[in-house]
């Protein structure tokens, strides 16, 4: 049983910085802990991840052992946050889980004030929605 996620994000990514924003302003059903990807705490807490793919893509930890990258990491963080779970079951589909990516973009970008196509610019593209 998940009882704690930790999300590795790159911290120079505004896609990522806005979105950890958002999410941590969320009521939590799963705690979330926010962990700067490629940092030294990230390195120690967890040696065995490449630290270049932890900042090409959002990473999500549970602490059952668990490792979530890319859509399936967006679709747990939704998971853990009350009133989402039954939206991140839904982009779980096959044909729905890219959307993940997008509505956290969404969302965060609401929270900014901006459109999310201008994201990924300041990460080489990899947050690109």
């Amino acid at each position: 049983m998940i009882t704690k996620l930790t999300v590795l994000y790159d911290a120079g990514c505004g896609l990522c910085r806005t979105a950890r924003a958002w999410l941590a302003s969320r009521a939590q059903l799963v705690p979330l802990e926010f962990v700067p990807a490629g940092s030294e705490e990230a390195r120690r807490r967890y040696p065995a991840l490449d630290p270049a793919e932890t900042l090409a893509d959002i990473t999500v930890v549970a602490d059952d052992g668990g490792v979530y990258t890319g859509d399936g990491a967006w679709i747990i963080c939704l998971w853990a946050l009350d009133g989402y779970r039954g939206l991140a079951a839904r982009l779980a589909r096959p044909d729905l889980r890219p959307a993940a990516r997008r509505m956290v973009a969404a969302a965060a970008a609401v929270r900014r004030g901006t459109t999310p196509q201008g994201y990924g610019a300041d990460c080489g593209g990899t947050c690109d929605v």
